[in-house]
């Protein structure tokens, strides 16, 4: 990962546990689905979740493994529903430890595991996982094969891989300062091609892999001009990142309107061999 220690400072953010928790009435219960608005920060937040969880078909007692788990909103929400085991490692220690600490008030322990480390060189054995994924994070990565490498190594022989990544558009480049990068020097956007080329180099079969912008791009409109115009509800991704990150994510999203973005979708399989 090119300037991992960039990477690490820019996403890191002391405070988030009791940030979270003070949207909370008294008594009311922490749960994955009352802390996905604010634990869900990648783009289109929730509903990203759902539509990789809809490829990936988790099943019970899987093990799953989260590559940028960043504050184990995901990881939290798989595990509850599929009754999963979640593994999620994470480069910035803040995040990996408010996903711990919200892992506990969530009772989930159990079931969901969160390790600070590089994506790009984990702790785990290989073929240790049945499953795993990986939302916006390669685009801090300019070695992509060194991370889908990593993932087909930990991976047992069938296992599959689901990603969902923004990746270049034909009207590039973005609107800086973007989410996951302050400037172009630390942004690594692949295309659509580009991706199968490094998926298939490490290894992997390709299942599916597919331009989502058609389908995704009128979502993200609609919820910029809404936001524009209504404001964020007390509960958003804001309590987590900081106000500063709300010009950012307007600057994905207007690139994602304005052709500087795609999203893309992908689910691939290690061979069994």
């Amino acid at each position: 990962m090119v300037g991992s220690n960039a990477v690490e400072t820019h996403y890191s953010n002391a405070g988030i546990v009791d940030r979270i928790l003070a949207t909370f009435d008294p008594g009311e219960e922490v749960t994955p689905d009352t802390l996905a608005p604010m634990d869900h920060f990648h783009g289109r937040g929730l509903n990203a979740t759902r539509d990789l969880a809809v490829l990936l078909d988790p099943q019970p007692n899987d093990h799953v493994l989260d590559l940028g788990c960043g504050i184990g909103g995901p990881a939290r929400w798989f595990a509850a529903h599929f009754k999963c085991r979640v593994s999620g490692i994470d480069l910035t220690a803040d995040y990996c430890a408010a996903a711990s600490a919200l892992t506990e008030a969530t009772g989930q322990t159990d079931r969901v595991r969160i390790t600070h480390g590089n994506a790009l060189e984990t702790p785990y054995e290989d073929a240790t996982f049945d499953r795993a994924y990986s939302q916006n994070v390669v685009m801090n990565i300019a070695d992509k094969q060194a991370i889908y490498r990593e993932a087909f190594r930990v991976l047992k022989p069938g296992g599959l891989l689901a990603l969902s990544n923004l990746g270049e558009g034909p009207n590039g480049p973005p609107y800086y300062p973007t989410p996951w990068a302050e400037s172009a020097e630390t942004s690594f956007l692949a295309s659509l091609e580009q991706t199968r080329t490094d998926l298939q180099a490490v290894g992997f079969e390709i299942g599916s892999l597919e331009d989502a912008t058609p389908r995704i791009r009128p979502l993200v409109i609609a919820t910029l001009e809404k936001f524009e115009s209504e404001g964020f509800p007390e509960r958003n991704v804001y309590v987590v990142l900081g106000e500063r990150f709300r010009d950012l994510q307007f600057n994905s999203m207007r690139s994602t309107r304005d052709g500087k973005l795609t999203m893309i979708e992908a689910l691939v399989r290690k061979p069994v061999r």
